[in-house]
């Protein structure tokens, strides 16, 4: 796993699986674990970087409901778990089904964990809306189109934008079966303000990169969108260079049959 400090008060943890990103946002006496890695090593390691960086934690935050941002709790088993109000109900609808994938994850990669995933009690966060950590607050933005759930936070002191699956400098624009083209866009423009402004933008896999990076890789994502509006052709020939590869290749004909 991957440590960054891209701010005194935000550090980023990348893990080896997937490039997922989990980060770590602190302010005065409290800290916020927003997201995860995905390796039971990684997630063992989070309080130790915690406490190494002398920080204690508040809470756990998921951006959406797939399985891959909802590990904290193993890192954590007494953390409360915060998520918008979309995805406390897509969990509720779903009950097991992190769970489950978590295992068939752990299943295909021989992954031996200590423990099983256990959500416990979800506290349910209004979005758009704010959430306060010492003598700020992050903001909460809708974030839907990836999946029907989900949210993006902006940290307006180290303007840093933690956008969940979106942005990403790794992976296309991905419509899940719940997901919408429409409402993909419809999130690239509401956080097209905040990219604009950021220093960093924390996708959920990929890394850090920072905003005229962002910037690009949105204008990418919006032509790929639109053209999966006019059909396959266009879209296959919109797919952004840097990321056509095999697995691109599979969410993309996973697009093309939701669009």
């Amino acid at each position: 796993m991957q440590v960054l400090a891209i701010h005194p008060d935000v550090v980023v943890a990348k893990s080896v699986a997937w490039q997922t990103t989990c980060t770590i946002v602190h302010r005065g006496d409290e800290s916020f674990v927003i997201d995860s890695p995905l390796h039971a090593e990684e997630l063992a390691s989070l309080p130790t970087l915690l406490e190494q960086m002398g920080w204690g934690l508040s809470g756990l935050l998921a951006t959406h409901g797939d399985f891959d941002h909802l590990l904290g709790r193993l890192a954590f088993p007494q953390g409360a778990l915060g998520v918008c109000e979309t995805t406390a109900a897509r969990l509720k609808a779903e009950m097991g089904g992190a769970a489950r994938r978590l295992r068939e994850f752990d299943e295909e990669q021989y992954v031996e964990r200590p423990q099983p995933l256990r959500l416990g009690d979800l506290q349910a966060l209004p979005v758009p809306g704010r959430l306060d950590i010492g003598d700020e607050e992050l903001v909460l933005l809708p974030a839907d189109g990836h999946t029907h759930d989900g949210m993006a936070l902006w940290v307006p002191w180290a303007k840093v934008l933690i956008p969940g699956d979106y942005l990403s400098p790794v992976e296309l624009p991905w419509l899940q079966e719940q997901g919408s083209r429409t409402g993909y866009l419809a999130t690239l423009g509401r956080l097209k303000p905040y990219v604009e402004q950021a220093d960093w933008v924390v996708p959920g896999h990929g890394g850090p990169i920072d905003g005229a990076r962002a910037l690009a890789i949105m204008r990418e994502d919006v032509a790929y969108l639109q053209a999966l509006g006019e059909g396959a052709d266009a879209a296959a020939a919109a797919m952004p260079i840097a990321r056509r590869c095999g697995q691109m290749a599979k969410i993309h004909a996973e697009n093309v049959a939701r669009a």
